[in-house]
């Protein structure tokens, strides 16, 4: 058989490896001076007013919440159709979640999804960019601006993606990313929030070290300074959330790349289109008309008389050496969860039911997208095209 086709990969050459090493060398690899070049090039990126680093998304998602007050007693609108650690960010603040709805085009809430569960205890919102295909953060701001109600855009996936020209996360008050090995920017694990507001930036640093009053790399400077010792204090519970200069070193060099990953992405999942339009009824995730995605995870919905239910279609990608991945999950349907109550969600359950994650990465191969494309015309029962005249 031939190599197996894993779902992704990262795209890392030796400048990473490099990068990494010279902070190994440096002596310097807890959280220093890496990771505030990291925020400031992210920030930048971006367009965000500043950027904390930490740990991973979830921990991202969780000083957002708590930076932007929402604690127990509070209702979070979230999607359900979304990784666990959405609502879960929720929880660890005290407050409840509040599953929405989702448009079946872009997996995404949208400002009536929203608007149709929202109550008096509503206090935020955590608008998810699903798979890289930017959520309508001005929609849902417009509806809950007026009303005081905070939106944190998850913006997990969402790296190099665009909402009418400017990139996921401007203009958000809270906007979080990750960089796990799935995610187009990887560090290995780690993640960010991006914030609107310096005093709110100052906070979340504090919060990402136990709380201490002054960091540890301001410790340092001082004595290298000759200062006095500098005695920290804890003013407010805190967390250990931190990035390591390690993983920063490795952002840096991931940040340079992300143009060239965004363009690849997009190419290679126009050829999937394009290859797979003789599918009956399959439908691939595309850009919203207010954006452009960065195909983070190229889902493929299938038509509801597709003749495989869609678990054994990945059974038979997996038989014939395809790594593929149900679509994205649906929080409520977990045990964790089902003590949750909520309204109808019916695209979500359609959507988490049926759809499918192919293989996409930035050195996947035109042989390689034709053995998935093949699997899953001859699954369908129809003839697949003449692959080899289909182009890159």
């Amino acid at each position: 058989m031939s190599e197996r086709i894993p779902v992704m990969r990262p795209w890392f050459g030796p400048e990473e490896a490099e990068a990494a090493a010279e902070a190994v060398r440096s002596g310097w690899v807890a959280q220093g001076p890496r990771v505030a070049a990291f925020e400031a090039a992210f920030a930048e990126r971006v367009g965000a007013a500043d950027a904390v680093a930490v740990s991973s998304c979830t921990t991202a998602l969780h000083l957002a919440l708590i930076g932007a007050g929402v604690g127990p007693g509070d209702e979070v609108v979230v999607p359900s159709l979304s990784f666990i650690a959405t609502a879960n960010a929720v929880r660890y603040v005290g407050a409840s979640p509040v599953f929405a709805d989702v448009d079946i085009e872009t997996g995404n809430l949208t400002a009536d999804t929203v608007d149709a569960v929202r109550t008096p205890r509503t206090r935020a919102v955590i608008l998810v960019d699903q798979g890289g295909v930017p959520a309508d953060l001005d929609a849902v701001r417009e509806l809950c601006d007026p009303l005081g109600i905070v939106v944190v855009e998850d913006a997990a996936c969402g790296a190099g993606s665009r909402l009418r020209g400017r990139q996921v996360g401007a203009g958000a008050a809270f906007a979080t990313y990750s960089f796990h090995p799935r995610k187009l920017l990887t560090c290995g694990e780690g993640g960010m929030v991006t914030v609107d507001r310096a005093d709110v930036a100052v906070r979340l640093r504090r919060l990402r070290e136990h709380g201490m009053s002054v960091s540890a790399a301001d410790r340092d400077a001082a004595d290298r300074g000759g200062a006095p010792p500098v005695l920290e204090t804890y003013d407010e519970l805190g967390f250990n959330y931190r990035m390591t200069d390690v993983q920063a070193a490795i952002g840096l060099v991931q940040l340079g790349r992300l143009d060239a990953m965004v363009e690849r992405r997009r190419k290679l999942a126009d050829r999937y289109r394009r290859l797979l339009a003789g599918v009956p009824g399959l439908r691939l995730v595309a850009d919203p008309q207010y954006g452009t995605t960065n195909y983070q995870a190229c889902w493929a919905l299938l038509p509801e008389d597709f003749p495989l239910e869609r678990d054994a279609l990945l059974g038979r990608l997996s038989a014939e050496g395809i790594s593929a991945r149900r679509g994205i999950m649906a929080a409520h349907l977990e045990p964790a969860y089902a003590d949750t109550p909520h309204g109808p969600l019916p695209a979500t359950e359609r959507l988490t039911r049926d759809s499918l994650i192919l293989p996409l990465f930035h050195d996947l191969t035109e042989a390689q997208q034709d053995r998935v494309v093949s699997v899953l015309y001859a699954a369908a029962g129809v003839a697949a095209p003449e692959l080899a005249e289909a182009g890159a």
